[in-house]
């Protein structure tokens, strides 16, 4: 999907449409957490005896969440995780069998690229805890994050190929800019599941945690990479998705753009008048 600045009428309009036909499709929910003293804000699947499938409701409450946090401006970072040992099984099959015809799939797909989509470009650092099985449509999400921790009981598996269908929620365009376009297909098409130790080599897998303490740990994890100033932060964000997003010449002037109100900001004038660079 396109940038919400740059969205035609027509975007808009499917995303509307989506929001009002997917909103009371199902059950579960998405728990938005923000705690302002740390900046860190949780997401929170929340259908546990669907082994935290999104269900239509859900999709609406996750681009909800992603929509109230694109305003959080004392936002720092953000972890994304679910109820017990299942990360996420994909699309609910109840609300999928409601929704198996091509005009509500492209719905879904446009609704659910743009989540994923805004979910990336937050300018918050964002991991995904992987501690369960991720699979299909929630394989798919642990790629929407800067991220990925995982316990040992967690692991990947991209699945819709024995579904009859291929990735819709962004997910193969967001693991083939991770992993290369060959080890991307290969994960796609041998639909194997990928456990913790592999996507630690591969660099999909950022750490292995501890399954009995995995939230404090990721925490623990992501606040050592929140130690600067939230303008600092934020701008670095900002600057590597700008990155990946664009060509060289306008990445170096998103770059600059960032830059420039730092420099002799408020920050940069204190840390100066410390007379050190550490």
């Amino acid at each position: 999907m396109p940038p919400r600045s740059v969205c035609t009428n027509s975007d808009i309009d499917a995303l509307a449409s989506a929001h009002a036909r997917f909103r009371s499709l199902g059950e579960g929910s998405v728990l938005l957490e923000k705690n302002k003293m740390t900046g860190i804000a949780t997401i929170t699947l929340q259908h546990q005896e669907k082994k935290n499938a999104l269900s239509g409701q859900m999709m609406v409450q996750l681009a909800d969440a992603v929509s109230e946090l694109e305003s959080w401006q004392e936002g720092r970072g953000l972890i994304f995780r679910a109820v017990g040992d299942f990360f996420c099984s994909g699309g609910d099959l109840t609300v999928v069998q409601k929704i198996s015809n091509n005009a509500d799939g492209d719905l879904m797909c446009r609704l659910m690229q743009d989540t994923t989509t805004r979910l990336h470009r937050l300018p918050l650092v964002s991991v995904c805890l992987v501690h369960g099985r991720a699979i299909g449509g929630g394989a798919e999400l642990t790629t929407a994050t800067d991220f990925r921790l995982f316990t040992e009981a967690g692991r990947v598996q991209f699945v819709q190929g024995f579904m009859g269908v291929s990735t819709g929620w962004g997910g193969g365009t967001r693991l083939a800019r991770l992993l290369g376009a060959r080890k991307a297909l290969d994960w796609l098409l041998t639909a194997r599941p990928i456990h913790a130790s592999e996507a630690l080599d591969c660099g999909f897998a950022d750490n292995i945690v501890q399954q009995d303490a995995v939230y404090d740990e990721a925490h623990q994890w992501l606040q050592e990479r929140l130690k600067f100033h939230p303008d600092v932060i934020r701008a670095f964000k900002k600057t590597v998705t700008g990155a990946c997003d664009n060509d060289v010449e306008q990445s170096l002037l998103n770059e600059r753009k960032l830059f420039s109100p730092l420099w002799g900001g408020p920050e940069n004038l204190r840390m100066l008048q410390k007379g050190t660079k550490h």
